[in-house]
């Protein structure tokens, strides 16, 4: 049997189609290095993932072969990913992150093929790094130097001291959302308390029973 040529077009072009580029803790430093990343980070099982998937790998696609920037996802479920997903701090999927991987920024746009090509289209260009400090200001230059100069065991201590203070702030919010979700319960209470008692106190009920009985179900609705 013949197949219809927009079918087998199609077949075509998936067939055609390159694999998203796969990071793991082996390849990652290498192939990321001294460009712009826009890197998906997901788990198999993830519904979320899977509806992106097909968008992800025809965006992948327009970069293939790309020196200037790079397109590639991390499978955090695999064994071989376990320092890549954990030094990115990943806890949920998909995670999207872009920038440069000394710093990589969270994504936080639609995940729609036209809304990502846009995205990086706009913003996967050659930024400020070690690798590309002439690019950088004045004041970028003076902390990429001033690092460089530091031994790596310093700057190791230095970037735990900030890790600390992000997790002391995280453990701080966390505190907080509790104490506000403690205080909505305890508002929701007391609203339903009132309204309650109210209600017991007037005969609400049977007042609105009556107002019906005397012919103002026309009315009732303003009530």
């Amino acid at each position: 049997m013949k197949l219809p040529a927009a079918i087998l077009a199609a077949a075509l072009t998936a067939t055609a189609r390159a694999e998203v580029l796969s990071l793991n803790d082996d390849n990652y430093e290498e192939l990321t290095a001294g460009k712009p990343v826009f890197i998906k980070f997901f788990a198999p099982w993830c519904g979320h993932c899977k509806a992106m998937a097909s968008d992800w790998e025809k965006l992948s696609d327009d970069y293939a072969g790309s020196e200037s920037a790079l397109i590639a996802e991390v499978d955090c479920t695999a064994e071989d990913t376990e320092i890549v997903c954990d030094e990115n701090a990943i806890e949920g999927f998909p995670t999207i992150k872009w920038g440069d991987t000394s710093g990589l920024e969270d994504y936080d746009g639609e995940r729609d093929y036209d809304s990502l090509a846009a995205f990086a289209k706009e913003n996967l260009k050659p930024m400020c790094s070690p690798a590309n400090i002439d690019l950088c200001d004045a004041d970028k230059k003076a902390a990429i130097e001033r690092f460089q100069l530091m031994p790596v065991a310093e700057l190791k201590a230095e970037i735990e001291k900030i890790n600390t203070k992000i997790d002391e702030a995280e453990e701080m919010r966390e505190d907080e959302i509790e104490k506000l979700q403690d205080a909505y319960e305890k508002f929701m209470a007391e609203y339903d308390e009132k309204v309650k008692n109210l209600k017991k106190e007037s005969d609400f009920n049977l007042m609105k029973s009556v107002f019906t009985a005397k012919g103002g179900m026309k009315d009732r609705d303003e009530l």
